[in-house]
């Protein structure tokens, strides 16, 4: 059986496979046709071998091999790997909506969570899922961050998209936008900048790290002329944060921060509601850009757009954002395990610092 602690090179990243019905096994397997990534990190697909042969005849992949094992203590960590959760025959119907292909991406997710909880997996990449066809009595979530949440205990996360130097997390997500201002308080906002804080310092390697506020009224309230929230809500937070000693400036009207590219100049950003910070990051990195759940006890990423079921099954899937979060799900890993060592040896970069 390999253990975690037994592959301190490499790590080992589950990936579930998300709606079969839509681009999920096709960047994946795109992804992975590249053996040069086996040489990064050792890849656990959670899936069908059924479906990922009949993906590969469609895609014209027949040079990519698997190791297919049906416990993840079998794989071979110098190629891809395939748990595969179960022969039974089941009927793809690209580009469709379907409650089976919904309980499949379940079925995948479950698989990888448990191997994450029992720590045989070092991170998790989630492939899209159909976020309606994936609702029943066991899943009843609006997206992966909000189950992810719940599964693991954790009250407040963070869902932050990421592209190189651009890191953009929402105070409020998966909500409708008539919800928005009542549901943001100065406490939620003051959370939030906590844990993109830490996150931007353990996850990404980032010392004192500049955080910008957007603001949630157009021209940040203008001075409380086109709404209060700034004054009563984001002010108070930021002020409070900068008394812990965090680097946070704003409130900014989002339109002029974007625009005037004022957004180079910060680690992080986060904005009010989900469209505020998504439309302008996927606007900028829609094709290489990660979604990252900051905040969580574990580490997962994914690509920054959904199951695409207008292209499925016609080899126009870019495989980009998933090979993107694949790398930064393998940084994170990393700069938490020198985070993690510096922590516990502080004198540690002190003899580094008077050595060079």
């Amino acid at each position: 059986m390999m253990k975690i602690a037994e592959n301190e090179m490499k790590p080992i990243i589950g990936i579930s496979t998300g709606d079969l019905n839509g681009i999920g096994y096709e960047i994946i397997l795109k992804a992975l046709s590249d053996n040069r990534i086996n040489e990064i990190l050792i890849p656990v697909v959670y899936g069908l071998a059924k479906v990922v042969s009949f993906n590969k005849k469609v895609l014209n992949l027949s040079e990519l091999n698997f190791n297919i094992i049906k416990r993840v203590d079998s794989l071979n960590p110098k190629k891809s790997n395939l748990v595969n959760l179960h022969d039974n025959e089941i009927k793809i119907e690209f580009g469709k909506p379907d409650t089976v292909a919904g309980e499949q991406a379940f079925y995948s997710l479950e698989a990888a969570i448990a191997d994450l909880q029992k720590g045989s997996i070092n991170a998790l990449v989630t492939a899209p899922i159909n976020k309606k066809t994936i609702q029943s009595a066991n899943f009843h979530f609006p997206g992966h961050t909000e189950y992810l949440s719940e599964k693991f205990g954790v009250n407040n996360s963070l869902m932050l998209m990421v592209n190189n130097n651009l890191r953009i997390g929402v105070i409020t997500g998966h909500i409708p936008v008539n919800e928005i201002s009542n549901t943001i308080t100065s406490e939620l906002v003051f959370q939030k900048i906590e844990i993109l804080s830490k996150s931007l310092t353990v996850d990404f390697g980032i010392r004192s790290p500049r955080i910008a506020l957007l603001g949630l009224n157009p021209h940040a309230g203008d001075d409380g002329l086109i709404g209060s929230e700034e004054k009563s809500i984001i002010i108070p937070a930021i002020e409070r944060a900068k008394k812990q000693g965090h680097l946070v400036f704003g409130p900014y009207p989002a339109d002029g921060f974007f625009g005037s590219s004022t957004f180079n100049r910060f680690d992080g950003i986060l904005a009010m509601y989900h469209d505020q910070g998504m439309l302008p990051f996927k606007t900028l990195s829609f094709e290489s850009g990660v979604n990252y759940t900051a905040g969580l006890p574990f580490i997962r990423t994914s690509p920054a757009h959904g199951t695409a079921f207008e292209i499925a099954g016609k080899d126009m899937a870019s495989p980009e954002s998933f090979r993107a979060a694949m790398y930064l799900a393998c940084d994170i890993w990393k700069n938490r395990r020198e985070h993690e060592a510096i922590s516990s040896n502080p004198l540690k970069t002190v003899r580094h610092d008077t050595e060079s």
